[in-house]
């Protein structure tokens, strides 16, 4: 999830949804699209959140792609 438009390489109207954030807090979900692109990784169907101030990426989706992520 990110709340920045510009780190997007496409993006697609979403008509509704929102995300519950662990406060109980929610955020509405605007778009949806890829980030990367030609000198790194892309990664496809990142949501853009209205008023999300930090990009949050979740590690275990990441793996379930098949992709490896060392710390």
């Amino acid at each position: 999830m990110l709340g920045n438009k510009k780190k997007f390489v496409n993006l697609k109207r979403k008509e509704q949804g929102f995300v519950t954030y662990e406060d109980s807090n929610k955020g509405k979900i605007l778009e949806i699209g890829d980030i990367g692109g030609v000198d790194t990784l892309e990664i496809e169907d990142m949501l853009l959140i209205d008023g999300l101030k930090h990009n949050l990426l979740s590690i275990s989706q990441l793996c379930d792609k098949g992709l490896k992520v060392i710390f």
